[in-house]
């Protein structure tokens, strides 16, 4: 049967007024799917991107029955536990859930590091119904005696595949055992690597999986792109002449390490981009102002890491660039899924240095397709072993995921007809000869020394494309600039860094010890 309200996945009448009352109107399909479930009292598996509903399709229904149990929480004490990676998904949580309790006498606790731990101590003196938390704090709140699971009936583990990503495999196996073994537990994720499944296996009864979009695959609104370039100073040189020729969006770019987001946020600042950037350096405060300020659009474009940005969800954004590869395929996906929310469009811009298009590869393998090219090109000994086809949505391939690492076989893509030639207002344009090496936008005084000899072709300049412009076809480059297979210099900033999270990124014995910024 088709659900089609709320009221249909069996809701009660004080919920549906608060729904109606916050605009909520139909139930997006990991809601209409998971909704019942929780209410029979199942445990669930929901496979489905951040942005999709999921707060609600868990929240939703764990507010009705803790509503209709009717009792109240003892003193340092829970009824119902959710569990995330960052503190800034656990705020977005918890600020959905106080929404929806509003007429109920449900009280709402949150656990996270970079806040005073005091204040925290005394939240849940007083117990509270359902506490929405970071393991690391949670965990040191529970060595001090602070809080205690013993009354909890529900556990959410959300976005279970970044957790374990962050290292919080012996953090979650610690918390499950506190948590009384006759509760319902639901698991939420992106994606199914093993050890999710293994998870799944320990501390799940017999769950019932439902899934909306399946791991690896990329929502079909967002047209994706590669530019194949030397090094990082043509990949600013592109990223800011597509930044100027898209002033209107929202526009989220992705480095992969703290050092380099905050050194592109400056000097995006500095040439008049109106930028600010997250990451783990930043504290609680600065993180939350800067994304108060990307949502209202009182700046334009955001520079973030992959464990500052987990759970951001601002419908507007226009733009992803992948600045950075991602070590591990499966944060692609999460990143790109920052945009084409809400039923929008979207696209996602990807940047690949030669030392990068292994990455590209993984990438491409979790997600069954072949990014569209929109210049340069892949030194001739890495290029792809058939025709790229890329653009919208997941294209025709078919990846299986196996863990981290992607796998899974592509099938041979069936023949289409041509589709007539569109232009996206989104997509990058072509970039060829002088004009790549131009920035349009009105900037502030920078000094510049003179370029020394030979550094134009490891820019990517092509003396044979200078007087050539491309035409585009259904928002995509036309024409490729001229080809670089000599390696530039190492691109900058990459020796001595510290890669914010990533597998192995935040390293700690299982005694806890350094919790770095989800503490």
């Amino acid at each position: 049967m088709h659900l089609s309200t709320f009221k249909d996945l069996g809701l009660s009448e004080h919920i549906l007024e608060t729904l109606s009352a916050n605009g909520f109107e139909k139930p997006t399909p990991i809601q209409a799917q998971a909704i019942p479930l929780v209410l029979k009292g199942h445990d669930l598996i929901g496979l489905a991107q951040t942005g999709t509903g999921k707060t609600a399709a868990f929240g939703l229904p764990m507010i009705e029955k803790l509503v209709a149990d009717g009792k109240r929480p003892d003193p340092r004490n829970i009824r119902a536990l959710v569990l995330a990676p960052t503190r800034e998904l656990v705020n977005q949580i918890a600020a959905n859930l106080k929404l929806f309790v509003k007429k109920s006498p449900l009280k709402i606790g949150v656990v996270v590091g970079g806040v005073s731990i005091n204040k925290q101590t005394e939240q849940l003196a007083r117990g509270v119904d359902i506490l929405v938390a970071t393991p690391g704090r949670l965990l040191d709140l529970i060595n001090r005696k602070a809080v205690t699971l013993t009354q909890g009936r529900y556990l959410v583990l959300d976005e279970a595949d970044q957790m374990l990503d962050l290292g919080f495999i012996h953090d979650l196996r610690k918390i499950s055992k506190l948590v009384p073994k006759n509760r319902q537990t639901l698991l939420f994720s992106a994606t199914m690597p093993k050890l999710i499944a293994e998870l799944a296996g320990e501390y799940l009864t017999d769950p019932v999986k439902v899934q909306v979009t399946p791991p690896g695959k990329a929502a079909d609104k967002v047209e994706q792109y590669v530019h194949f370039v030397p090094g990082k100073d043509l990949k600013t040189v592109i990223l800011k002449k597509t930044l100027t020729e898209n002033p209107d969006g929202l526009s989220l770019i992705f480095s992969r390490t703290k050092h380099g987001a905050e050194k592109l946020m400056k000097h995006l600042d500095h040439v008049g981009f109106k930028a600010a950037s997250i990451h783990g350096n930043k504290s609680q405060g600065q993180r939350e102002r800067a994304l108060k300020s990307f949502r209202d659009g009182e700046i334009r474009v955001l520079v973030a890491t992959d464990v500052a940005a987990r759970g951001i969800d601002i419908p507007g954004v226009t733009h992803v660039y992948n600045y950075d590869l991602p070590e591990v395929p499966d944060a692609y996906v999460h990143r790109i899924g920052r945009t084409a929310r809400a039923g929008r469009d979207g696209i996602a811009i990807a940047f690949c240095a030669p030392d990068e298009i292994r990455l590209l590869r993984d990438i491409e393998k979790l997600m069954g397709i072949n990014i569209a090219v929109a210049s340069g090109e892949a030194p001739a000994d890495q290029a792809r072993p058939s025709k790229a086809r890329g653009g919208r949505g997941n294209g025709n391939g078919n990846g299986q995921h196996r863990g981290n690492g992607g796998g899974g076989q592509r099938q041979e893509a069936r023949p289409r007809r041509e589709r007539p030639a569109r232009q996206s207002a989104l997509a990058p344009s072509s970039f060829a000869g002088d004009d790549l090496l131009r920035d349009d936008r009105p900037q502030k005084t920078e000094h510049r020394g003179q370029r020394p000899a030979g550094q134009a072709h490891a820019e990517g300049r092509s003396e044979g494309n200078r007087n050539h412009e491309p035409k585009k076809h259904h928002g995509r480059p036309g024409q490729k600039p001229g080809e670089w297979r000599n390696k530039g210099p190492r691109p900058e900033g990459q020796a001595g860094e510290r890669r914010e999270g990533g597998q192995g990124g935040m390293r700690r014995g299982a005694g806890g010890g350094n919790r770095g910024q989800q503490g």
